[in-house]
C-alpha cells in the first residue's frame, strides 16, 4: 500500500506549526501503514529526522533549522534536488525513499501558507510596544529607565 499524501501532509503541517504531540501520532499511523521495504524505511527515518530536527531547533547544522519556510524560491530549488537525488540510481532503495521525504516535504512547505515570524538577519524588526500600568505611580519599568536613557543621550547629558 503506498504511503497516504493526506497522512504526510498533515504531518508536514503539524511539525511546522511545533505541534509535536499530534505529530508524534500521525508518525505512528504513518509507521503502522507502511510496508516493511527499504524504501519505506528510509522515507520514514527521514520523517522522523524532520521531526527530532524541528523539537530540538537548537542545532547549527541541521538544514530543517536552517530552512527559511517563506522562500518559495529557495524551497523548489531544494525541491530539485532532492528530485534528483531521488531518481539516481547509484543511490540505494533506502536512500532514495529518504530523498523522497525530503521532496515531499519541500512540495509541502511551497504549497503551506507559513507566517513570517522568521525575520532574516539584517532586516528591520519592529520593536514590540510595552505596556506600562499609568494608574500606579510609584511603579518603575525598565521603559521608563531606557526612554529617560534616550532623552539624556540626545540632549548631550
Amino acid at each position: 500500500m503506498p504511503i497516504s499524501q493526506a497522512l504526510v501532509t498533515r504531518y508536514f503541517q503539524l511539525i511546522v506549526n511545533r505541534q509535536f504531540t499530534e505529530a508524534t501520532r500521525e508518525l505512528e499511523r504513518l509507521k503502522q501503514k507502511m510496508h516493511k521495504t527499504e524504501w519505506n524505511r528510509g522515507y520514514f527515518r527521514a520523517l522522523y529526522g524532520m521531526y527530532l530536527s524541528r523539537k530540538t531547533n537548537g542545532d547549527a547544522y541541521a538544514f530543517f533549522s536552517k530552512l527559511d519556510l517563506t522562500d518559495t524560491a529557495s524551497l523548489h530549488g531544494y525541491r530539485r534536488e532532492f528530485l534528483d537525488h531521488m531518481r539516481n540510481g547509484l543511490h540505494g532503495d533506502f536512500d532514495r525513499g529518504y530523498f523522497s521525504a525530503w521532496a515531499d516535504c519541500m512540495r509541502i512547505l511551497t504549497r503551506m501558507d507559513v507566517p513570517n515570524s522568521q525575520k532574516r538577519k539584517g532586516e528591520d524588526v519592529e520593536p514590540e510596544k510595552i505596556e506600562t500600568v499609568r494608574s500606579d505611580k510609584s511603579q518603575a519599568t525598565m521603559a521608563n529607565f531606557i526612554e529617560k536613557d534616550k532623552d539624556d543621550s540626545l540632549s548631550g547629558y
